[in-house]
Order: structure tokens, then sequence, then C-alpha cells
């Protein structure tokens, strides 16, 4: 059938309902979470590279500092159990509970089948920018990172330092991995600072100039031990293209701060999800 039946009107009419009401959800304690970061001193700092990633460390109740230090850039962060690198980011989860885009209470969420917050953001600078009428906003969880496979179906190109391999070698250097094991680790990410959207007319992921600009910053805390990487984007502020070394790229900053324990009294990581995993048999 490709004309429009008789009822197109109505069924286009059908309103939404959420897929994943969140009013259960448990919510996090900003609260306390705020005074602990209002005791916190910088531990560690990681100076990203622009087109290549680094890799960090953080212990569960611990802050950790995604900065803008030089110029308009974008990152991409992948985040796994420090102890278990089965447990990772689950960008898909994440967008499904919080949102396209994520920014001051939402929570990183792990996959299955453990499904419980790595991380909470509880600072974020561009919480302004809301979105725009494009439809755009920042931090977002539905693009699935810069990669050499697709930039190779599209254009035909050998690139080496877009955000996938950036990240696969720095997670290789740390753990001592060859590439191709580590690359399996590598998972869909975290833009952070990247504006997106997708079009009303299409329905294509778009990218546009991030608003960020030095001294913007997003924070975390860690729920649990965390390992990290953190990609510098070749594709800079993402207002053109990524995948190529055309943009203008700067470095982003990683501080790492700890506490005081006091502040943190009661505090305890999540449990990991408690279905009992039987599915049915």
């Amino acid at each position: 059938m490709t004309e429009a039946p008789d009822d197109a009107k109505a069924r286009r009419a059908v309103p939404p309902v959420i897929c994943y009401p969140v009013h259960r959800l448990p919510k996090p304690d900003l609260a306390l979470y705020g005074k602990a970061l209002a005791s916190a001193r910088v531990t560690d700092t990681v100076t990203v590279p622009p087109r290549d990633a680094g890799t960090f460390r953080v212990p569960a109740g611990h802050f950790f500092r995604i900065a803008c230090i030089e110029g308009a850039q974008v990152g991409d962060l992948n985040l796994w159990n420090a102890h278990d690198l089965s447990e990772r980011f689950y960008s898909g989860k994440t967008r499904a509970l919080h949102g396209t885009h994520v920014s001051t209470g939402d929570r990183l969420w792990s996959g299955f089948p453990t499904l419980r917050p790595l991380a909470t953001i509880v600072g974020d600078s561009l919480v302004w920018y809301g979105i725009d009428d494009f439809g755009g906003s920042v931090h977002d969880v539905i693009g699935t990172r810069c990669d050499p496979y697709t930039g190779n179906l599209l254009a035909g190109t050998q690139y080496h330092h877009c955000c996938h391999s950036n990240l696969t070698r720095a997670l290789a250097d740390v753990l001592d991995l060859p590439l191709s094991d580590a690359e399996g680790h590598v998972h869909d990410v975290l833009n952070v600072f990247m504006c997106t959207g997708f079009t009303r007319d299409t329905g294509q992921y778009f990218m546009k100039a991030s608003p960020v600009r030095p001294g913007d910053a997003l924070t975390l805390f860690a729920e649990i031990d965390l390992l990290g990487a953190l990609s510098a984007c070749p594709g800079g502020d993402c207002s053109a293209e990524h995948s190529s070394d055309a943009a203008a790229c700067h470095p982003l900053r990683v501080e790492i701060l700890a506490p005081d324990p006091a502040t943190l009294a009661g505090w305890q990581p999540p449990a990991k999800n408690s279905y009992d995993r039987s599915h049915g048999r």
C-alpha cells in the first residue's frame, strides 16, 4: 500500500506513551554528592591529546571531571568496571531511561546482566543549552563513535585516528592487550560536549558546532571502581566533518577528585541487578 489510508490522520494522532517510566527509578542523592564534591581535591590529571585518547582510573566514591581547556572540542567516552571489562557502559539503555542527551542527575548505566549505575552526572556547565530550534542538544547517547569502518564504507578511506581507533589503542596500551582483543571491548560512547539531534524531515542523525568553550566541564561521580577512556574527536567541535585531519582539534583534560570520606558516610556502591536470570526456564 503506497497511498495513505482513510484513517491516516487518526493513526498519526494517537498520543505517545513513554517506553520506560522512570518514576520508580532510584534517584541519586545529588545533595549528598554535592556536599562531597565541595570537599573534593584533585588527585590526578590526564591530558588527552587532539586526535588521540587517554585512559584514567576512578575509585568508587570519587569524582571525575572532563574539561575543555584550549578550544571547542568534543570527546568520546567509554567506561568499564575496573575489575571486569565485561561490565561496561550501555548507551542504549541509558538513552531509553534518560533520553537522547544526558545532564545533571542522569546516570550512565552498565549493560546486562548487571544493569546498574556506573556513574552519575553531578555537574554540567552546558545545562543552559537545552534543546535548540533544530532539535539539537549536548552530551548525546545516540551516536556510536566515529570509526574507520564507516569511513571506508562511505569514502574508501583508511583513517586511523577516529574515536574508535583512538579508544582501541588506548585500551590496548593500558592493559597490554593486542589491538584485536582491545577492540572487542570498545563500545558505544557518551559524546561529551557534542551537539547533535535528528533532522525533522528525514530523521537523520546530525551534528553541529558544539557550544563548549574553555572552562566548560562535565563532572561525574563514580558509583563503582571505573576504568575510563576518552578520545579527543578528530572532528574538533564537529561543526563540519570528522574522521579526517581537516578540523581544528584541541586537547581535553580529565581530573580525578577525591572527596573527604566523611561526606559520604553511609553511601554504598549500587548492587548488581537482582533479576534471577532464569529467563523462563
